[in-house]
């Protein structure tokens, strides 16, 4: 007679649920102390950051792809709704869009060219022509887009200089975000994932402060650092000023005691969360689907074993393509939902701190390759991350409360501002040291 041992997945039957329990928990504590605003935008911002965390388990958790530039991703996923649903500028595509198409043009042409000589070509000649294509393409390039860019830019600057959208609704904006990220991951995938992991991180990390720099400076695609303003709200958020000004709703917000700026602002970010809680509920069915299927076993023997599974005739490097443009794709989509949240589109604000590394703690505190496990990482750690800044200056005044006044004690009131820092690293060195595998580890 055997005894069935207890393993974790037998073990860890109530670990989710009562891990979840207790992040609701910490939410309706916010709520009672700071208020249901507090609480919301905590929570908001917490889906949106799990949604990215579960994009870089699909990468990470299911086949093993080091990406570091998810900054990168993100930012494309931004640029969605100002493309799809800002109102078009006047005149801007009339002035510079036939040169910006042209140009456009021009450049897939050199491309185009370049990769025939070398495909074509031997020996001196393809030596001399790859250069010499690229060369002439780059100056014929720049002579047609720079005067485009010129007059779009000289478009009411102060407001605007920039195309515009299609005015569409935000909504279709969404997964538009997501394309472009995709799009993005398989020119990257199809020329870094035949790389080693260490030198995919560091492939990845370039072409991800690329895409940021290039959103920071091309004025005329989304204003740069000067900021879109405005982004217009999905369906069925209102706007509060319009539920402040509907006599109806104030007379309902007085029947509940409840103030209408408070009671407008609550409602709006309700509704946001019922938004972001059916697509983080879609994702995490697809990707539980597509984790049990034959094909998420594969991707999980390929991540286990590259060697093994090309022996037995997977091709290795087109899974980790197709995985990579799937991680992706999700990252791209929470950024247009970010900045749909926002009614901003801010580039300066992409940074890696904030869109790698915080990522990246979410996953693996939330526990590598457990979709339930990064949304509870996602929504954790930006818990804490929003909380240790005002935890650090309490706690900081609180130890030295009984100093004398000093270098020392000024140091460490100056310190306080780098508590998210400490904070981010402490707990990671918690769950690696007593739950290397994170809180909800991979069954």
């Amino acid at each position: 007679m055997s005894i069935r041992q207890p393993d974790a997945a037998s073990g860890g039957r109530f670990r989710t649920p009562l891990l979840f329990a207790a992040m609701a928990a910490l939410i309706g504590l916010e709520a009672l102390t700071g208020g249901w605003n507090t609480a919301l935008g905590i929570l908001n911002m917490g889906l949106i950051s799990a949604i990215l965390a579960l994009g870089v388990n699909i990468q990470w958790g299911y086949a093993g792809l080091f990406n570091v530039g998810i900054v990168g991703f993100v930012a494309l996923g931004g640029l969605a709704p100002v493309l799809v649903s800002m109102p078009p500028t006047p005149g801007a595509f009339a002035g510079g869009g036939p040169g910006l198409l042209l140009a456009i043009g021009i450049a897939t042409a050199t491309v185009l060219a370049a990769i025939w000589a070398n495909t074509r070509l031997a020996g001196t000649a393809r030596l001399l022509a790859i250069p010499l294509i690229l060369i002439l393409g780059f100056f014929l390039y720049r002579a047609v887009f720079d005067p485009a860019v010129a007059v779009i830019e000289a478009i009411n600057p102060s407001a605007q200089g920039n195309l515009g959208g299609l005015g569409l609704p935000v909504l279709l904006a969404w997964p538009v975000g997501a394309l472009f990220a995709a799009g993005a991951a398989w020119v990257i995938g199809k020329t870094a994932l035949g790389l080693r992991s260490d030198y995919l991180a560091i492939a990845t990390l370039g072409i991800g402060e690329i895409i940021v720099a290039a959103l920071k400076n091309e004025e005329w695609l989304a204003r740069g650092v000067l900021n879109v303003n405005g982004i217009p709200r999905p369906w069925p958020v209102p706007y509060e000023i319009d539920l402040q000004g509907d006599p109806a709703f104030v007379e309902r917000m007085a029947s509940l005691g409840t103030d209408p700026v408070t009671g407008s602002t609550v409602l709006v970010k309700l509704l946001y969360t019922g938004l972001f809680v059916v697509v983080l509920l879609a994702l995490i069915w697809a990707s539980q689907m597509a984790l049990k299927s034959p094909w998420g076993r594969m991707m999980r023997a390929i991540r286990d074993n590259e060697t093994a599974a090309a022996a037995m005739g997977k091709n290795v490097t087109r899974r980790h393509l197709q995985i990579f443009i799937l991680g992706s794709a999700v990252c791209g989509l929470a950024g247009a939902m970010m900045i749909t949240l926002d009614g901003q589109m801010t580039p300066g604000s992409y940074n890696p701190l904030r869109y790698t590394f915080l990522i990246w703690v979410m996953v693996i505190v939330g526990g590598s390759g457990n979709n339930w496990g990064s949304v509870l990482g996602g929504l954790l750690i930006w818990y804490l991350w929003v909380k240790a800044e005002a935890w650090g200056p309490a706690l900081m005044t609180l130890v030295t409360a009984n100093m004398e006044a000093g270098a020392l004690k000024s140091h460490l009131l100056d310190s306080a501002a780098h508590m998210r820092l400490l904070t981010m690293g402490v707990i990671l060195l918690l769950v690696l040291r007593f739950s290397p595998r994170g809180l909800l580890p991979e069954k």
